[in-house]
This record gives structure tokens, sequence and C-alpha cells, in this order.
């Protein structure tokens, strides 16, 4: 590995090792966010839902061009939501989207073999979920890749729209969105279908039926939590492949070793480096005084590399047990769709070991580490496990 230059970004877990051994809790500048490295304390936060809450934009309803929905809300607002719409990510339902979550992997990975380069994110770590998604919604064809593209603008813009004024595109996007999905639901309060979306919209229980506001909220929380994460996730596993090709190795000899490896890829490579909340009151986090009214920003990626949770830290350890990683988060938070995540992530790995001899990065590709998600493209070079005839 060549050393670093200073065009090089430096690596942020470098940096989190020195914050949880020397400054676990940190406000770089004034009105900065305050940093928080350490597993206990991001623990803290997770937990604490009423000092630490979701609640973080200040901006009035009427300027909040884009509904964030659970992610940014807090009791009883979002105990509602999720009471109404959990069911559908129960590990019963999850399962019963394993065959078609099998049968899109296999087209997908099988397709890749034809070529010997190519961008992993459009061959198969985007198309994948935004698949599942798509199924679950009730829609199909050319509207998946306008999907992708909406999750693409909204994600990655979202600090803007929080905090911020987000510009015309990501306006643009947002609008499109919710007329696409505000007609969807129109049309499946008049004709139901058998699908996530419609069953959302006709679910009853004591708290009432799911407004089109909340609907909506609900779809761009699925399509944009939904599939990032199972993006980053695949990429994520990709990226170990690189680095630690004798990994690769072990999965094809014992493919019962997936779930450990996924779990432990969670861990080493965390989908999402940070989440953010806001203080309801003045606290103290590893003897840092925070004021009500700060932001506070738990580095996940920083707590699920602590030294004083995890053996051996900073190494990738297949089969690692416990693995007590809060890479899909901790408290009424955690991720909605963690199980479908994990299957995902599973039948990919599989798929990928089935049919690959070999997977590694493109001549010249890297990866930032820490993201906030993944990348939004990643060129590998694959070797098949068989002869076929490489396309032009």
């Amino acid at each position: 590995m060549s050393e670093a230059t200073s065009e090089q970004p430096q690596n942020p877990y470098d940096t989190w090792a020195a914050m949880r051994r020397d400054q676990p809790v940190v406000q770089e500048q004034a009105d900065a966010p305050y940093a928080v490295a350490r597993y206990e304390d991001v623990m803290t936060i997770l937990r604490d839902n009423e000092t630490f809450s979701s609640d973080v934009s200040l901006r009035s309803e009427e300027e909040k061009k884009i509904r964030p929905s659970m992610l940014f809300s807090d009791p009883p607002v979002h105990n509602r939501l999720r009471k109404l719409v959990s069911y559908a990510f129960k590990p019963r339902f999850v399962e019963s989207q394993r065959k078609l979550i099998e049968a899109r992997s296999e087209e997908l990975v099988v397709e890749m073999c034809q070529k010997r380069e190519l961008d992993l994110v459009a061959a198969l770590a985007a198309p994948l979920p935004v698949t599942v998604i798509a199924h679950m919604l009730g829609v199909v064809g050319g509207d998946m890749t306008q999907f992708k593209y909406w999750s693409d603008k909204i994600f990655s813009n979202i600090g803007e729209i929080l905090f911020a004024q987000p510009d015309a595109e990501v306006q643009k996007a947002q609008l499109e969105m919710d007329t696409y999905f505000l007609e969807r639901i129109a049309e499946l309060r008049k004709q139901p279908e058998d699908n996530l979306l419609s069953r959302l919209v006709e679910t009853e229980t004591e708290d009432g039926k799911l407004t089109d506001n909340e609907v909506l909220s609900f779809c761009g929380l699925l399509l944009i939590a939904g599939n990032e994460t199972t993006t980053s996730l695949i990429t994520g596993s990709v990226r170990v492949f690189n680095e630690m090709p004798e990994t690769f190795e072990q999965l094809k000899v014992d493919p019962s070793l997936i779930p450990t490896f996924v779990e432990e890829t969670l861990r080493f490579y965390s989908p999402f480096s940070a989440t953010i909340r806001r203080t309801t009151t003045q606290t103290t986090l590893s003897g840092i005084d925070i004021p009500k009214g700060a932001l506070v920003l738990p580095l996940i990626a920083s707590a699920n590399r602590d030294e004083s949770v995890f053996d051996n830290a900073d190494q990738f350890i297949i089969d690692r047990k416990p693995n007590a990683h809060i890479a899909l988060g901790f408290g009424i938070h955690n991720c909605l769709g963690a199980h479908l995540a994990r299957l995902e992530g599973q039948i990919a790995v599989a798929s990928l070991t089935k049919h690959l001899k070999s997977i590694c990065y493109a001549e010249g590709e890297e990866t930032v580490p820490g993201q906030l998600g993944g990348p939004g493209k990643l060129m590998v070079n694959i070797e098949p496990a068989w002869d076929l005839p490489a396309s032009e």
C-alpha cells in the first residue's frame, strides 16, 4: 500500500481512533455539531431520545420542502408512524421476499459475468434493492431508474434539506417523487392492489389510517433509506473482498460464513458513518458539557471500531461473535429495514461468491473511507467462475 499523499483524504478511522483516546467529544468550531466518538457515548445518545431529539431542523413546517419522515421525528409522531408501518418489515414478511431477491440477484450477477470490468453500483448494488422496493410499492419497469435518481438526489443533499434551502434540482426531484406517489396513493384508495403500498393505504388501527402525507413520507423513507443501506452494504462487502481477498475464498469454501461476514462488514465499513441529534436540555458526555439546542453527531463508524467494546477492533474477523455493532442504529430509531438489508446483502454476497472466481477494484479505483452512504460509482474487475465470452 502506498504512503498517503497530500492529495489523498485522511483516513477518518485514524482520526476517530485518536478522538476515542484523547478527545471523545469535540466541537471543532462555534456552532459546529459536537462529534461523539466512543461507543458508550454514542449508545447513550441513541437510547435517550428525550435528551437527544431526532427533530433536528429548526425550520418551520412551511419552510421544510422535504419530509424526512420517521428518521427525523420524535414521539408521539414517530411512534404512530412506526406502529402503522412496522408490520410490513416483520421477519415473516421480509422472508417472503427471499425468492424475488434471489432471482433478481442471480440474474444481475450472471449478467455481470458477460463483462470483465464494470460499475458494481449500476450492475448490482443499486438495481437489487430498487427492484425489491419497487415490488413492495407495486411499480415496475422504467420507474425503477427514476426511483434511483430521486433517491440519490435527495439523500446526497439531506444536510441542505434539513438545515438550509435545497437547490432547484433537489426540489424538482422531490416534487416529481411526491407527484408520482400521490397519484399512486389516489389510485390505491379507489382500487386496492396486492402490495405493501396498498396495504399501508388500507391499514387501520386504533390510531386511524395513515394520511396521504404520512403514506407519502413513508414512500420517501423506504425509497431512500432502504435503497441506500443495501447499496452501501454491497459496495462495502466488495471493498472487503478487494482489501482482503482471502475473505472471498473463505466464503466460496464455506458459504455458512456469509451471515457473520455481512455483520462484520456492517461493523467494519458501516453504511452510514454518523447520524445527528439535537439536545433538548444541557447535558454532559465524557466530561464535556453540551448546551441545550446543540447539534450532536454520534459517529457510528467510530463506535463500531471502539477498542473497549470489540476485541481487535481494527481487524476484520469473518466469524466475529458476539458482534454488538450499531451500524443499523439502536433504540427507537433502529433501522426499520434492517432485516431486509441483511437478507439482500447475504443473497448478493452468495451470488457473487457462487458465480465469480474473483472480484477487485479496477485500476485507479479507490473508496473514500467514512462516507455517508456508499459510492455513487465503483468500477471493479471480475473473473467469472467459468469461461464466458467477454462482451465488447
